[in-house]
């Protein structure tokens, strides 16, 4: 389970290795520094110690003489996700470095490791341990960078670079992904990290506004341009003059609007409705998508033209399925934001229901899962999220998955039992399951004739 955070967790370490030398040594040089060290020589003991109390930060050896060092690190990632994870090794492979990582290992010591290679490497793990147990100030969260972003997988780390080469010029970024993962997030983060920084970030859900009000809001306008309007308007390109401007899902502008919005990143002027008169413009443009641009250019609803001056620097976003480990580091986050904003306290989440959150594919990305939390927190009981507090489409999913789980199966078992799968979810509709499954509609059903599959 996610444990309770003590006030001096970040020292609180566990040097596991089953050479004695090695245990000796490392507690000497951490214990002179302040840390509280407990030492293990076989897994089995590091399991029985992280069981009884909270740790911090683990270093932990891969090769262990009863137990596999990779898999207490994913016992590690399910039981105490707040806990920071170095390994240690002998016998370094590149292999066996890249399925550290890929499995929430903050890093990798390689014997013999220099005092100082060490040090870095804790001082890094307090410095991760402190921003997690920050408290949330949600009056901040927009004046941070990149360290308001919750993510420590390698498909977040690369768009953290990215992020970082992109914020100091004034390129045109183009963010794209699914909804739900933080495209809005990474657009402030480019903003409070660039130049711009002091001036005004301005978001425009390109969605939200209604086609014969957006030239207006964009653009600002005179009095008397049109019905209605009783008194000149600044529009929100002049309220981010010398800032950042946002525009959130712009595949829902008109090719009218596209056109305009083209010529303002080509010639940084712009007119408002009803004038005549060009006023000058700088700002910095950041636009994000959840389609496919070059999909809607195909279907001839987003301008190509105004796609390349979009798409100068691309960020893709990657969903929350493909972003291996941060799922419980993103409930921990939560838990901590909705925590403060009630009288609840939640210690955590058992490991089996992390284990259905692991699991589950977050159609609705990180945005799905802070709202799954947030219902949690405020409509159900116990100090500990259990299976049965999640909504019935996590757990019914887990108990969908539990055909490929229970025993072993020949390869034709098991497509029988996918192909029951999905026709169960499509509700016998063969063209949607085939569409699925990736087969034409007859091939298909030779197969339901094949394995005698009952369509209901």
């Amino acid at each position: 389970m996610l444990s309770r955070t003590s006030s001096d967790i970040t020292r609180q370490i566990l040097v596991v290795d089953d050479e004695a030398t090695i245990r000796s040594g490392i507690t000497q040089v951490l214990e002179r520094q302040g840390m509280q060290v407990a030492a293990a020589a076989t897994g089995q003991e590091a399991l029985e110690i992280l069981a009884a109390r909270p740790l911090g930060i683990v270093l932990l050896d891969i090769k262990l003489p009863d137990l596999d060092g990779v898999e207490i690190l994913k016992h590690i990632r399910l039981e105490h996700p707040d806990t920071e994870v170095i390994m240690i090794t002998g016998y370094p492979t590149i292999q066996g470095a890249v399925e550290c990582i890929r499995h929430g290992a903050m890093d990798y010591l390689v014997k013999p490791f220099r005092l100082d290679d060490l040090e870095v490497l804790i001082a890094a793990a307090q410095d991760l341990l402190t921003k997690k147990h920050t408290p949330l100030n949600l009056k901040d969260s927009r004046t941070q960078g990149i360290d308001f972003i919750v993510g420590q997988s390698p498909a977040m780390q690369r768009v953290f670079a990215k992020i970082r080469r992109a914020a100091p010029s004034d390129s045109t970024v183009l963010l794209t992904g699914e909804s739900g993962t933080g495209k809005e997030l990474a657009a402030r983060a480019i903003h409070n990290l660039s130049p711009r920084k002091d001036k005004e970030f301005v978001p425009v859900d390109c969605s939200a506004l209604v086609e014969t009000l957006l030239e207006s809001e964009l653009f600002g306008h005179v009095k008397g341009s049109f019905t209605g309007a009783h008194q000149t308007k600044h529009g929100l390109f002049e309220l981010a003059n010398q800032g950042t401007f946002f525009f959130d899902e712009i595949t829902n502008l008109s090719l009218n609007i596209q056109a305009k919005l083209l010529r303002v990143i080509q010639e940084r002027e712009f007119m408002k409705v009803g004038s005549q008169k060009r006023i000058k413009l700088d700002i910095r443009i950041i636009a994000s998508s959840n389609r496919s641009l070059e999909e809607a250019i195909k279907a001839g609803t987003f301008r190509e033209d105004l796609f390349y001056r979009l798409s100068v620097i691309p960020i893709h976003l990657p969903p929350l399925r493909d972003r291996d480990g941060d799922i419980p580091l993103l409930v921990e986050h939560f838990l901590r934001k909705y925590r403060q904003r009630g009288d609840r306290e939640i210690l955590g989440v058992s490991a089996p229901a992390l284990k259905m959150f692991n699991a589950y594919s977050w159609p609705g990305n990180v945005r799905e899962l802070e709202h799954t939390i947030e219902r949690i927190v405020i409509l159900e009981d116990g100090d500990l999220i259990q299976p049965a507090h999640l909504p019935s489409f996590i757990s019914q999913r887990q108990s969908e998955l539990q055909v490929f789980s229970d025993g072993e199966y020949t390869l034709e078992e098991l497509e029988k039992r996918y192909i029951q799968l999905i026709l169960k979810r499509t509700k016998g509709r063969r063209q949607e399951a085939a569409r699925i499954l990736g087969i034409n509609r007859k091939t298909l059903g030779h197969k339901i004739e094949k394995y005698q599959i009952r369509v209901h």
